[in-house]
């Protein structure tokens, strides 16, 4: 399946001299909790895999099984529940720890460890000869998450990451539910710790996530769930992501005001409570970096970060780009 990228607009752009030398095409929907299109770029109605960006719609059943409760966990736990985080050994440790809560080892993760995402976290980890274990992985406390609720509610973990499994199913219907939509035949894949993705419309997935912003229409359940989830991001924004991360920096600077979360090839997702607003995008060369600055700029339109909180943030909202000496070079800006 393709997708045309020329017709999506150029969302952010990397200067270098007094030249425009690379850009970014996407395409983003800001929508409210009833389905309306408050703002919108490229097409919002095709096909894309959500990624990692999901992680607070996925841990919905999480909190709703009354795991978080029953096990004793925190706002930590929480937040890494909805993590990629940088699987900086306060991520890891913290991992162990909870699986140690339910009874299990990180053995019993079914995702594979790596090194940190942070280089200088993984060059110490690699000098201190640090033995990697599946709770490094950045998607270990989404798992620990699963696993929480699987004991929680009697079932068997193994197998856990297959589309088959009753937590995996859990998940499918939670997206339906919170996007409106039907996604028994639409695209899967495989992710990169092993659970399958599902194709969404970025429409959807834009109605998910304002929903996670104002949830009054939702039963008592869901709305104290997505409260929840959005606190313990908020209170424990360094174990949704970690040193010198986007997601972390933002939500230390903006708390409850604003639930940002990454996504792997170019996929951002947030939810503004006090706007009442959810926004999804996707940009089109699959980059991190064109991601994050779009979403700065539309944390920056629609009242999110004022111009005090921009000035504090101006490292993660339009970096500064440099050559080997550290002399600068040019810019990433917003174009729309």
């Amino acid at each position: 399946m393709t997708q045309s990228i020329a017709a999506n607009p150029i969302l952010v752009e990397a200067t270098r001299g007094e030249m425009v030398e690379s850009f970014h095409r996407g395409r983003y929907v800001v929508m409210k909790a009833d389905g309306t299109v408050v703002d919108q770029g490229g097409d919002i109605d095709a096909l894309m895999y959500p990624r990692s960006a999901i992680k607070p719609l996925l841990a919905i059943p999480f909190v709703e099984s009354g795991a978080v409760e029953a096990f004793g966990l925190e706002d930590k736990h929480v937040a890494l529940a909805c993590s990629s985080h940088n699987g900086e050994e306060e991520h890891a440790q913290t991992v162990k720890a909870w699986l140690e809560k339910l009874g299990l080892s990180v053995d019993t993760l079914e995702c594979a460890p790596h090194y940190s995402l942070s280089a200088a976290a993984g060059i110490k980890q690699a000098s201190d000869h640090v033995t990697l274990t599946k709770a490094h992985n950045n998607c270990s406390g989404k798992h620990s998450g699963f696993l929480s609720t699987i004991v929680q509610m009697g079932e068997d973990p193994k197998g856990y990451i297959e589309e088959a499994h009753p937590a995996q199913q859990r998940l499918i219907r939670v997206l339906e539910e919170m996007g409106d939509c039907d996604l028994s035949s639409t695209p899967r894949g495989i992710d990169g710790c092993g659970i399958p993705v599902i194709g969404m419309r970025l429409r959807d997935l834009g109605l998910a996530m304002a929903r996670m912003a104002d949830p009054a229409g939702l039963d008592e359940k869901r709305i104290a769930a997505i409260k929840r989830i959005r606190k313990g991001c908020a209170n424990a924004p360094f174990m949704v992501a970690g040193t010198g991360r986007f997601c972390t920096g933002i939500m230390e600077e903006c708390g409850e005001d604003a639930l940002v979360k990454v996504g792997a090839e170019g996929v951002y997702c947030a939810a503004f409570p006090k706007q009442g607003l959810g926004v999804a995008l996707k940009i089109d060369d699959g980059t991190q970096r064109g991601a994050e600055v779009a979403m700065g700029a539309l944390l920056r339109k629609h009242g999110v970060i004022d111009d005090a909180k921009a000035e504090i943030l101006k490292n993660y909202l339009t970096p500064v780009l440099t050559n080997w000496a550290g002399k600068y070079a040019g810019d990433l800006r917003p174009a729309f």
